[in-house]
């Protein structure tokens, strides 16, 4: 069904034709080719009594295709009105998709230079989480982020919602008088009286960069262009936790260039945020379960802050592309690491990695559907973008890029990705632009270097080539002498564990030998690994814990799910339970206790795994 609104009028015309099936690439309907959108301007009201934003969107315009209409995306909410320059306008809403929403078009002219949309959004917009004061950390006031990457900006902000399209944008946000608001844009650091925040974003990012969060926050200042934002009762904590955020901002300069965005903050979410963190221009937001208190889970913040360079000044063009964003900023990670913490720790986290890395790919090939997810050029056309993001992106990115590395030496490569950033800053770049500026500014130096970077079958071959290194880490050596030395007599008190950090733990969870309930019993007892409060390390026990049917530790296990909402502990977890009867249905009683508290974004992927 066709349907026309008239703008401001009561009625509504209805025409039963047929409606044409509307063009989709790069997953929106919106038509930036023609019509070029160079800034936005928000002016929005947070309500939280009915978890709603309301207002309206003017987004500015270039109709460089003399079209006679201009189609945005947009997805479960409300449209109360269109006009352009000023007048109102009659505008048309398509045939909705479950993942991509439905085109909203709206007619302009040649001449057209601002259109103007004013709407609602609804309670269940997926990017947006409405949180109860109890689902907080203080349980003081209510919050709300949110999550618009990949393609959920839309069920918040009529745009037209892909990567390859990027402008600046300004916003004025009425919130309640106890409360902040925040964005990724320059933010305050103060209450305003008046609960009115004012933003601007004067570099030009894509529509998953628009972020916004409110909440009962305060923030402290960590440096020369770093600060952190939090509850009051995790600012402390939070504070602490990342004592090395500016020495990362300063080494990662250092490495690549000048810091784009001005400052470099961190907002520290609710437990239900569904990632590790997001790389929103100005203001990453951050899970708290990398405040670990002992400064051991950092490696995401010096992710967050690489994606200021890969990502959000160089950014992939579509999300087959992901791998661009990902690898690199995966990469330049690892360099952030081992300038600030050295080179042996880095190569730690670096073989953590590659083992995860192999099992995903192990995982994938074995499963007819998933086999061709494993090449780093995917095809999600007509798929849930969601579907890429898996290790693939990221840490076969991150692996092809390290292999570059050790073919052409470390100072030609450093050289290859600084003119990189520079020439492809605050634009789009796809894999095949990649490969030619990579030919043209690095491989042509040297005739056999094609052969040995190999990159057709790192990009365009399923699984992983042979010159994917294998990683060889001193600190690792001494877990594996530990577990060498449990395995003679089954002792646990045989293994030395002195000086541990967290990702020691983790290697030796991930490499024990198999198990029973008396020896997951015996492990337990010598160290407690049920009633840890590291979130890493309890999802890779309570895995154990799941394989071998460790019951005394569902009741650890059953909290641990219904507390946190990062998808990278959730999903493994109910993936092993669901694998018996009794572990579905184990399953099913937790989700149905904690989905209220679960991001969208985390409850659909819970839902497609257990069938619901």
């Amino acid at each position: 069904m066709k349907l026309w609104i008239l703008a401001g009028a009561a009625g509504m015309i209805l025409s039963n034709c047929k409606q044409p099936k509307m063009k989709v690439e790069n997953h929106t309907y919106g038509n930036y080719h023609d019509v070029v959108i160079s800034h936005i301007a928000l002016n929005l009201t947070v309500d939280f009594k009915s978890k709603t934003l309301a207002g309206q969107v003017s987004l500015n315009i270039n109709n460089v295709g003399k079209v006679n209409e201009i189609i945005l995306d947009h997805k479960n909410m409300v449209i109360e009105k269109t006009s352009v320059d000023g007048k109102d306008v009659a505008f048309q809403i398509g045939n909705s998709d479950p993942v991509l929403g439905a085109p909203l078009t709206i007619p302009i002219t040649q001449e057209s230079k601002i259109v103007t949309v004013q709407y609602k959004t609804l309670p269940d917009a997926e990017a947006l989480q409405w949180l109860s004061p109890e689902q907080t950390h203080d349980k003081k006031q209510p919050f709300l982020f949110s999550q618009s990457q990949a393609i959920l900006a839309r069920t918040w902000i009529p745009l037209m919602d892909a990567p390859a399209i990027r402008f600046t944008y300004e916003a004025t946000i009425h919130v309640p008088k106890n409360l902040m608001a925040m964005m990724s844009a320059q933010n305050p650091t103060e209450l305003n009286a008046e609960g009115v925040y004012k933003f601007a974003q004067n570099k030009p990012i894509p529509s998953y960069l628009m972020a916004i969060a409110v909440g009962d926050v305060q923030f402290k200042n960590l440096g020369r262009n770093t600060g952190v934002y939090a509850e009051p009762g995790m600012l402390d904590k939070s504070v602490w936790e990342f004592e090395s955020m500016q020495s990362m901002v300063d080494s990662a300069e250092a490495l690549y260039g000048p810091y784009a965005w001005g400052r470099y903050d961190v907002l520290v979410l609710p437990p239900s945020f569904p990632f590790g963190g997001m790389e929103n221009p100005v203001l990453t937001f951050a899970t708290p379960t990398i405040i670990a208190g002992d400064r051991s889970l950092v490696s995401l913040v010096a992710h967050e802050l690489a994606h200021s360079w890969s990502g959000n000044l160089v950014t992939n063009e579509t999300w087959n592309d992901f791998w661009l964003n990902e690898g690199f900023t995966v990469y330049f990670e690892q360099r952030i690491m081992e300038k600030i913490y050295g080179h042996n720790y880095a190569e730690m986290l670096t073989a953590l990695s590659r083992g995860e890395l192999q099992h995903t790919v192990d995982d994938m090939m074995a499963d007819p559907k998933q086999k061709e997810d494993t090449k780093l050029f995917l095809n999600l056309d007509g798929r849930n973008p969601d579907d890429g993001v898996t290790d693939i992106a990221y840490e076969k990115g991150r692996f092809f890029l390290r292999s570059i590395e050790n073919v052409v030496g470390r100072e030609k490569w450093d050289a290859f990705i600084v003119n990189y950033f520079k020439t492809f800053a605050f634009k789009t770049n796809t894999t095949a632009r990649f490969i030619d500026y990579l030919e043209t500014n690095l491989i042509s130096q040297n005739p056999d270097w094609k052969n040995k970077i190999n990159y057709k079958e790192w990009i365009y071959e399923v699984g992983l080539p042979k010159n994917c290194e294998s990683i060889q880490s001193v600190e690792l050596q001494k877990v594996d002498s530990a577990i060498s030395a449990y395995k003679t007599n089954w002792d646990a008190k045989a293994m030395h564990t002195e000086k541990y950090t967290t990702h020691h733990w983790l290697y030796l969870l991930r490499n024990l030998p198999e198990l029973d309930v008396n020896k997951m019993k015996s492990l337990d007892e010598k160290f407690g690994f049920t009633k840890s409060r590291n979130a890493e390390i309890q999802c890779d026990w309570y895995q154990l814990c799941v394989k071998y049917n460790y019951e005394s530790a569902f009741p650890a296990m059953k909290i641990f799910l219904c507390s946190v909402g990062r998808r990278k502990f959730l999903m493994p977890l109910y993936k092993g339970l669901v694998k018996t009867e009794k572990g579905k249905h184990f399953a099913m009683d937790i989700f149905k206790e904690a989905e209220p508290s679960y991001h969208a974004v985390a409850a659909n992927s819970i839902r497609e795994l257990m069938g619901m």
